[in-house]
């Protein structure tokens, strides 16, 4: 099993690797377009703003050779938002791998944005993702922009309004918490990824 993260210069790519190495995983740390798409397993992580994420795919030239993957892709937390057709945050263009527009989150009384912390998943349909995830889990959220709940969302969270916690469209998922700081759950999430796919 060759499990590749993106090298896309998002400040979680070391605690990502490191939660799969807890899990008995070596990934590879690529930006290599021929390593990604040779591998069986692929995760964009991310952290940041929309615009200098999509810089750095494009630097890579990974936009064609994400677009193109014909392996399961786990997007997390910004990794995730890339994987939709655009973002208000930057007003820019991502991968269209899922669609919708990213939106930035309202603050609402009482709630802060953006929006940090642990909070209850709520399961809303049918992903290999989720197997031994209970509704009403906990998991850590850094996040202030976020997509609608639609028919790709598998399971919402609420901050003031609904969104989308956790996405799936055939080989192409996203989880907008970071599991490699949701202790259990997070593990969960990333060894059902790898073991499952998608």
């Amino acid at each position: 099993m060759k499990v590749v993260l993106v090298d896309s210069g998002g400040a979680n790519l070391g605690s990502v690797r490191y939660a799969l190495e807890r899990l008995g995983v070596a990934p590879v740390v690529s930006g290599d377009p021929a390593v990604i798409s040779a591998a069986d397993r692929v995760i964009l992580p991310g952290v940041g703003a929309a615009a200098p994420g999509m810089a750095r795919l494009r630097e890579l030239d990974l936009v064609p050779t994400l677009r193109a993957l014909d392996k399961p892709l786990l997007g997390i937390c910004l990794g995730m938002q890339l994987l939709f057709e655009s973002s208000e945050e930057g007003e820019v263009d991502c991968l269209g791998l899922l669609p919708g527009r990213v939106r930035r989150m309202r603050p609402a009384a009482g709630l802060r944005v953006p929006h940090m912390g642990w909070n209850r998943l709520a399961p809303c349909g049918d992903s290999p993702l989720l197997d031994g995830i209970p509704d009403g889990a906990q998991v850590y959220f850094v996040h202030g922009y976020a997509a609608p709940v639609d028919a790709n969302t598998v399971a919402s969270s609420e901050h003031g309004e609904a969104f989308s916690a956790v996405v799936q469209r055939g080989r192409v998922a996203g989880a907008q918490f970071h599991p490699e700081r949701s202790a259990a759950f997070g593990a969960r999430l990333l060894a059902n990824f790898i073991q499952r796919g998608l």
